[in-house]
């Protein structure tokens, strides 16, 4: 017959210490700040007005998608240049990514806006 360490109690660990997994919450980033938010505000805003412009008309639809490229190419401006305590919402993953993934989006949406009449 088996017999139980004495320590292992109601617990239900056998005597062990549970080990925790790092959680993501736990590394170090930094702490956003309310200037954090002028960078999201400025792209919102222009992403806002060309979906606007957008709106008027077909006649205006190229003339709003190169403003949100427009936007999109200045978000990918502010990751790259801005320390990340002022990026706030813009960073999302690695500085590369960031700016890569926004800097193909805008250039995107300002090849939608030049092949439109």
């Amino acid at each position: 017959m088996a017999t139980r360490p004495a320590n292992a109690g109601a617990s239900g660990t056998g005597g062990h210490r549970a080990i925790r997994p790092e959680r993501v919450g736990d590394r170090d980033e930094p702490e956003i700040t309310g200037l954090a938010w002028l960078p999201v505000l400025v792209v919102l805003a222009g992403v806002a007005a060309g979906m606007f412009i957008a709106w008027q008309g077909s006649k205006y639809a190229g003339r709003g998608a190169g403003v949100v490229g427009g936007a999109l190419l200045v978000a990918a401006l502010a990751r790259l240049a801005l320390p990340a305590r002022y990026t706030g919402l813009l960073s999302s993953r690695s500085k590369a990514f960031d700016v890569l993934a926004l800097t193909v989006l805008g250039a995107a949406m300002l090849a939608v806006a030049i092949s439109l009449p």
